[in-house]
């Protein structure tokens, strides 16, 4: 196994979530080189999911996971990352479906248009991104661990992510803002290109729902590893401080490769909550 062909896809990982970089920090790589692999193992199926843009292409990659997966205990795995997470006995004391559960969820998102309303997107994105907070959870803190927490957290990140992305996936399928916000503020889908005022109040509606999901995922049951808890914590600041600015989006983009101060206590705090779960 290549060291370099496996921090290409860390290195994957971070251009997306850049301030999990000083989460890595309080990771031991050396102790834990599952936890990093399988982060990096997430995002490689989240590209798979809402990043490869032909449909069959995506299916294919997919597939590929999915047979990877299902032998990976047997085989000890083909791809970097898969030999990391079967060199820990962790990985073997799942179940196989804990491993295809997140690839069938990824599959599932292949063919989903835009959602009705936020709740629908919630509900929608739950079936790929509570898989995956599943098996990170277990990984991360041992069977029985509840995940209903991570899941809420990993599903209103994606939602936030795709907010970022608002203007790039106009001409998608499904699109950042459901039908009923679309609606509502009289926008089509050409106009999520460009700022408007009801552009504006549409991503912040969409900020204050997401808003509001944050405060009722804190009190939801189950912990949540280092980097999910970074996550959480990066993407709660970050949606309070946007959805009050007149310019939204340009703060969330100003915000989400933001590693200043604030972001390196965000991440001790997601760690020393994590080491109070498992030590």
């Amino acid at each position: 196994m290549s060291d370099t062909a496996l921090q290409s896809y860390i290195d994957k990982w971070l251009a997306v979530q850049p301030q999990q970089r000083i989460a890595l920090a309080f990771v031991d790589s050396k102790k834990y080189p599952g936890h990093i692999a399988l982060a990096a193992l997430e995002q490689e199926w989240l590209a798979a999911a809402y990043g490869i843009r032909e449909p069959h292409v995506a299916a294919t990659k997919l597939n590929w996971w999915a047979e990877e997966l299902s032998g990976a205990a047997a085989s000890g795995g083909r791809h970097p990352l898969t030999q990391v997470l079967f060199d820990d006995d962790r990985a073997h004391a799942l179940p196989t479906e804990f491993w295809v559960a997140p690839v069938l969820g990824a599959m599932a998102q292949l063919e989903e248009g835009t959602a009705a309303d936020f709740e629908a997107q919630v509900a929608a994105a739950s079936l790929l991104h509570g898989a995956i907070a599943e098996l990170e959870t277990t990984w991360w803190f041992g069977n029985g661990a509840f995940s209903a927490r991570a899941a809420r957290v990993a599903t209103l990140s994606h939602l936030l992510f795709s907010l970022l992305r608002l203007e790039e996936d106009a001409e998608r399928d499904r699109l950042a803002l459901p039908m009923a916000r679309l609606a509502r503020h009289g926008l089509s889908r050409n106009e999520l290109r460009m700022a408007s005022p009801a552009r504006e109040d549409a991503i912040r509606a969409q900020l204050e729902d997401l808003h509001a999901a944050w405060r009722e995922a804190d009190r939801l049951p189950g912990p949540l590893s280092a980097f999910r808890g970074l996550e959480s914590r990066h993407g709660r600041a970050l949606v309070a401080k946007a959805r009050k600015a007149a310019d939204p989006l340009a703060v969330l983009r100003q915000g989400q490769g933001r590693q200043g101060p604030a972001v390196v206590w965000q991440a001790w705090q997601a760690a020393r909550a994590w080491r109070k779960q498992v030590e």
